[in-house]
């Protein structure tokens, strides 16, 4: 069973994978089925599944609440 991760509006994360532009980092713009992030490198914003997007998070480097988590 897969953990559901947090995701909260303004938490910076970090995917496994780059982004075309080579940037790893986005922040989390909108919050729900579907998760609305905008890449820090190049500015781009994009809908992405949840589930997709918890598949694919590395871990969150700051969170809306101010504490860093390592997942």
């Amino acid at each position: 069973m897969t953990k559901i991760i947090p995701f909260k509006v303004n938490d910076t994360i970090e995917l496994k994978k780059p982004h075309p532009c080579g940037a790893r980092e986005f922040r989390i713009l909108r919050v729900g089925s579907e998760v609305r992030i905008v890449c820090l490198g190049c500015g781009r914003d994009m809908n992405i599944d949840r589930i997709k997007l918890e598949k694919a998070t590395k871990r969150i480097i700051s969170s809306a609440d101010g504490d860093a988590q390592n997942s």
